[in-house]
């Protein structure tokens, strides 16, 4: 196991905390609504042996704190303007690049706005409702959910999207009356990521439209995938229509929606085959193949 170099970094407004590992080529993880680089944490240190895995918080989340309030009309391109930032800090050539649900969308930006800096990227269930033919059934859901949060509170809303997402949702958030004070801190910092994620990306980034026209001239640097477990539920579907537009397949990696935390070790041994691997294999289009 790679040591473990934490650091917090000045950037645009926000203080950027980041954890890297390992000593080759860079692999930036960009996690989802849970917004922390603890969520990959089994996922880094197995891969640290093959790559210098740099994980983070995303700002507004846990350690990454915001000098000011978030605009959420530019959230989407700090998001991507910090991917750009880690990569550029981390390495001094292109990247490879994963992310999950929310950080599939921002990766999918990132690809689409910055190119130069990627070597390929795995986008994992990026939950785009603007793709699917039943787009407004699927924002009207989670505008309900934003209701529910608005109406009774976090946990009532988080199992309101837990049981109409697929997604298997996390353990209830005790009372701090009685815990150990690094319990409880750690607690009242998932808290604030569950509160800032339903207020501030829940209903907006599901609503983000790609630049089709330019993701169609870098498909050949991108992997489409999703998890076996989760083909039913929603999060899967933007992928199969994305796959269809830019003529790449869908890649499936243990697990459902989490599978990086449910099956680190199985779904890392994946993950470093799809980005070192050939192209042809996962669904990547050659580069010559045109758009």
């Amino acid at each position: 196991m790679s040591a473990l170099v934490t650091q917090t970094l000045d950037f645009e407004g926000a203080q950027i905390y980041c954890e890297a590992r390992g000593s080759r080529s860079v692999l930036l993880l960009i996690p989802g609504g849970n917004g922390e680089a603890a969520v990959y944490r089994a996922l880094a240190e197995s891969l640290s042996d093959r790559f210098t895995v740099v994980s983070y918080d995303r700002r507004g989340f846990a350690r990454s704190k915001l000098a000011s309030p978030p605009d959420d009309l530019r959230r989407l391109d700090a998001d991507c303007r910090d991917a750009r930032f880690l990569i550029d800090r981390f390495g001094s050539g292109p990247a490879y690049v994963f992310g999950s649900s929310s950080g599939a969308i921002v990766a999918l930006e990132l690809l689409t706005r910055f190119p130069n800096r990627i070597r390929r990227l795995v986008a994992h269930e990026p939950p785009l409702a603007t793709l699917v033919p039943d787009a407004p059934q699927q924002l009207a859901i989670l505008d309900g959910v934003y209701a529910t949060y608005r109406a009774s509170g976090a946990e009532d809303a988080m199992r309101k999207f837990a049981a109409a997402q697929g997604i298997e949702s996390g353990p209830t958030l005790p009372s701090g009356a009685n815990l150990d004070p690094r319990v409880a801190q750690m607690m009242e910092m998932m808290r604030h990521d569950i509160e800032f994620w339903l207020e501030h990306e829940l209903r907006q980034y599901p609503r983000v439209t790609l630049d089709l026209p330019q993701l169609r001239t870098v498909a050949d640097r991108l992997v489409l995938a999703g998890g076996r477990e989760s083909r039913s539920y929603f999060p899967y579907r933007p992928n199969t229509v994305l796959a269809e537009l830019l003529h790449l397949r869908v890649v499936d990696f243990p697990g459902g929606h989490v599978g990086y935390a449910t099956h680190p070790a199985a779904f890392a041994s994946q993950l470093a085959e799809v980005l070192l691997g050939p192209s042809e294999r996962y669904g990547v289009r050659a580069a010559t193949d045109g758009p």
